[in-house]
């Protein structure tokens, strides 16, 4: 254990480690951040963070070669691992049932929320639905670490008290839902934890302390570390993973494959590499899933420099039945069954509209139907965002899919080809998008600033994903000068002349004292930068992540 030399709010604390912590430093934070803690992720910043840093280069050269007309394709040299056969390792007993998975921040009364929803799986996130400020990554964990012991509670202002559904046995876990980890992305540093002078990777950082802490607790449990890996683009980023589970797992002296790992498959390039990054990860695979909203955003980013073929039209157009978004959902469907793998959907941005009984019906049969598409096409569990909508999923997978899952489905009716995962649906873009975008795009960044990574805003739950499609469409449609259906160009001055207009939406939207007292000149400020850059940035929350504690 660290020794707090005393209890000062900010803290520049250096260990005998080389390890430099800055930020809050509680007694509560000090037993998350043990010397033997710290160790451990030192040992895996040596290791692995030069690799990651190699890999985030290898993107940045992909990218060049992209901008200059080398289209995704399949990979040639890994043709005989997508040709033979082979399959992942058979699933632990309690990841064999993932009908319906709810996902959110690791906020303390979500957490509690969201493991007594009556979903099979809850995905804690520390990445797209989690501002990553300092105090909400180390409380995430500690609220995870007291998930696992069953000791967390939570307490509102007005008095209501929340804690778990009681278990009769310790090992019992089926009045929860099982646990499983999102850490950051490879792109997104730590920048409150360095080693000699260099910050660590967030990724590595999330994962090492949640493993390190919990790993003996979740097996005594009887379920282990279990993770969803994102915004992966390529197998070598799987295989960097696999090496950094097979070293924490020899680490500690556990079982290598007792980690088991969920890749999203969020991004464009990453279609392309299916079996190969199931492959890299077979030991420790748990399937994949379809992260749709991140993979609208990857697939504007990706192809934004290749001309008006690539151009999306209005985000509420751009749906699962749009061609690359069929086509992929299907692809990977078809990929993980034939590896015997789960397929996990993607999630639905609905929350229930309590103020509007006839608008919330219209939101739940749109829920309805999309879980009815994907248990169709032969997913074998998806995502909600709120725990009102468990229910209606878990109804619909329940009746369609009575078996734990639908692996021995093959789909060797479908199939197709590079051409078919890059297809852009044919729809306009509007003035009602345009504006969307950018009033959608500017609460989000606000509620993110403000430390909320998952907001409610015009009844769907938003986060960093959804708000990057904003963004990242306006950049799009002005760099592109794509026409309105009403003939009008998008340019600059359109965006800035929308611009006040919005704003004055947005105020009368979330009231005149939330939006003084809130953080809306950052946000706008920082939206404008981002649309109007000349060069595209990768992440909002890049230039967001040095605006927060």
């Amino acid at each position: 254990m660290l020794t707090l030399m005393d209890n000062r709010k900010e803290t520049d604390f250096r260990t005998p480690l080389h390890i430099r912590i800055t930020g809050n430093f509680t007694e509560g934070y000090a037993e998350i951040l043990t010397a033997e803690a710290l160790e451990f992720l030192r040992e895996l910043h040596i290791r692995f963070n030069p690799r990651r840093l190699s890999l985030l280069k290898a993107r940045d050269e992909r990218q060049t070669r992209i901008d200059n007309g080398e289209l995704p394709d399949f990979l040639p040299e890994t043709k005989y691992i997508r040709e033979c056969k082979w399959t992942i390792e058979p699933l632990p007993k309690d990841l064999q049932d993932r009908r319906v998975e709810i996902t959110g921040p690791v906020e303390r009364k979500m957490v509690i929320n969201a493991l007594n929803s009556g979903a099979k799986m809850f995905m804690a996130d520390f990445e797209d639905s989690n501002t990553p400020s300092w105090d909400n990554n180390i409380q995430g964990h500690i609220n995870l670490r007291d998930a696992i012991n069953r000791t967390i509670t939570f307490q509102n202002e007005k008095g209501k008290k929340y804690q778990l559904n009681p278990s009769p046995s310790g090992r019992d876990a089926s009045t929860v839902a099982t646990l499983l980890v999102r850490p950051r992305g490879w792109h997104l540093n730590e920048k409150h934890i360095t080693f000699q002078g260099e910050e660590m990777s967030g990724s590595l950082c999330d994962f090492g302390l949640y493993f390190f802490h919990n790993y003996k607790q979740l097996i005594n449990n009887g379920t282990a570390p279990y993770f969803y890996l994102p915004k992966i683009e390529s197998h070598l980023e799987a295989r960097l993973w696999n090496d950094i589970f097979v070293f924490a797992q020899r680490y500690v002296g556990i079982p290598t494959k007792t980690i088991k790992a969920t890749v999203l498959i969020e991004t464009i390039l990453a279609t392309f590499e299916l079996d190969e990054i199931l492959y890299e990860l077979r030991e420790h695979s748990a399937g994949l899933n379809c992260g749709r909203w991140d993979y609208i955003f990857s697939y504007i980013k990706k192809l934004r420099n290749l001309g008006a073929d690539y151009v999306l039209p209005d985000r509420s157009k751009v749906t699962m039945a749009s061609p690359f978004m069929s086509n992929y959902a299907q692809l990977v469907v078809k990929t993980c069954h034939k590896r015997y793998a789960p397929a996990i959907g993607g999630m639905a941005a609905f929350i229930p509209i309590k103020s509007d009984a006839a608008a919330n019906a219209v939101a739940m049969e749109k829920v309805r139907q999309d879980k009815i598409r994907e248990v169709t096409i032969g997913h074998d569990g998806t995502w909600v965002a709120h725990p009102g909508l468990v229910s209606l999923a878990m109804d619909i997978f329940n009746e369609k899919m009575p078996t734990p899952n639908q692996i021995t489905r093959q789909r060797d009716d479908f199939d197709c080809t590079a051409e078919q995962l890059l297809e852009a649906p044919k729809d306009s873009i509007t003035e009602g998008g345009l504006r969307h975008n950018i009033n959608v795009g500017i609460l989000y960044i606000e509620s993110w600033l403000r430390g909320n990574g998952a907001a409610a805003i015009y009844n769907l739950m938003e986060d960093a994903a959804t708000a990057e499609i904003s963004r990242t469409q306006v950049w799009q449609w002005i760099k592109n000068q794509s026409k309105l259906d009403d003939g009008r160009t998008v340019t600059v001055a359109l965006y800035r002349q929308f611009l006040p207009e919005e704003l004055e939406k947005i105020k009368a939207y979330v009231g005149e004292d939330a939006y003084k007292n809130g953080k809306f000149e950052q946000a706008v400020a920082l939206f404008d930068d981002l649309v109007r850059s000349e060069d595209f940035i990768d992440f909002l929350t890049l230039p967001a992540y040095e605006m927060i504690d």
